[in-house]
């Protein structure tokens, strides 16, 4: 298997030679052998004149939501303009320097993280200057196959979901740049580099890469797989697990029973997942410094097991078993909507669980919504 990069790299980058080019990049998007995008790029011939930086930074360092500011790179003393915070898409002045405009990052297949938004604001950006936009394509680390979640509804827009696809999508960065740049109307001159030999059930694991953390709180490949589901804690006050080695693989709060907390979800019988109680002390973000009851949630067959639905079952069990002390986080800095709402695309999901309604008449009230998704995307796919 090959990523984009490697094949752009396998005859030369000829594309690019000749041309100024500009890049959209993070420290996750790696060759087979970890040379970063940049000095693959300069080991071509490419001239570099510009880099461009997403949230969590061109480093990768910056926290979950923090500003990220415009910088100079270290060894090419290269200009990095950020694209999180006040100016997410490339402007002009950003782009006087440039001929073309490569997007090279590795994503995690779900909606509310914010490489996907960054995508479409350099569409935007790059089309507007009219100047063409390259994607070079990488793994939907939790496969191409299975799309989850409700489909973002109209007037939830965010910079956490900015198009109207399920939370848990099934494509490929590449393949989703065609879909947002014909479904949107953005009409930017775009060229995707598609991988060779990646199929659409593979895991991340599957392909022979190694995976490199694409943001703080996204430090193993076990983190993709439970993501989708357990984010949705972002939007309670109930820790995600942000300050232990295992966020996303862990949640709590001081006031959690973990024992009481498991033997509720374990007693659904929640396919390809068990939940151990456990207690554990968060260095930063909620409760730091306190211990924490909860659980940490294994998954035991990731072929079915589905992080939306678990997550919800999450959100629900808390509900049910702490009415006085579980709570949705006031609205979200980016507008009116409590920030649930915003990750979940709707306000229809904590409406339901407040009222007490069944996950699993919620779940497959979604299911033609994302049934008419992937029949739509299906022109957009670049691998069968």
């Amino acid at each position: 298997m090959m990523t984009g990069l490697e094949r752009l790299m396998r005859n030369g980058a000829l594309l690019l030679r000749g041309r100024r080019v500009g890049l959209v990049t993070h420290p996750a998007a790696v060759t087979r052998d970890l040379i970063d995008s940049v000095s693959a790029l300069l080991q071509c011939g490419v001239t570099l004149t510009a880099l461009f930086a997403p949230e969590h930074g061109f480093s990768g360092t910056v926290g979950d939501g923090q500003i990220v500011r415009d910088a100079v790179h270290g060894r090419t003393r290269l200009p990095i303009y950020s694209l999180y915070g006040a100016t997410p898409e490339p402007t002009p002045t950003m782009l006087a320097d440039i001929d073309i405009l490569v997007f090279d990052m590795q994503d995690v297949g779900v909606r509310f993280y914010t490489f996907i938004s960054t995508l479409l604001y350099v569409l935007k950006g790059t089309a507007k200057a009219h100047i063409p936009v390259v994607v070079m394509d990488r793994p939907n680390p939790v496969t191409g196959i299975v799309r989850e979640g409700p489909v973002l509804t109209p007037g939830f827009e965010s910079f956490v979901g900015v198009a109207t696809i399920p939370l848990r999508y099934g494509l490929t960065l590449g393949e989703l740049a065609h879909y947002l740049n014909h479904t949107q109307g953005v009409n930017a001159e775009l060229t995707v580099i598609p991988m060779a030999g990646w199929q659409r059930d593979m895991w991340f694991d599957d392909t022979g890469l190694t995976w490199v953390p694409t943001s703080p709180a996204m430090p193993h490949f076990s983190t993709t797989l439970v993501y989708p589901g357990m984010c949705l804690l972002e939007g309670t006050n109930v820790s995600e697990g942000r300050g232990t080695a295992l966020p996303f693989e862990v949640c709590g709060a001081p006031w959690i029973d973990g024992e009481a907390l498991a033997g509720s979800l374990n007693a659904l019988a929640l396919p390809g997942v068990r939940f151990r109680a456990m207690q554990f002390v968060p260095a930063a973000s909620k409760f730091a410094g306190e211990v924490c009851g909860g659980v940490q949630i294994h998954v035991i067959d990731r072929a079915v097991f589905r992080p939306v639905t678990v997550g919800l079952h999450l959100l629900a069990a808390l509900k049910t078993l702490y009415p006085a002390d579980f709570a949705w986080l006031p609205q979200s800095w980016e507008g009116a909507h409590p920030h649930i709402d915003l990750l979940t695309g709707t306000d229809g999901v904590r409406q339901a669980i407040d009222a007490g309604a069944d996950v699993t008449e919620l779940t497959a009230g979604w299911a033609d919504a994302v049934a008419e998704f992937e029949q739509a995307s299906r022109q957009y796919w670049l691998y069968a």
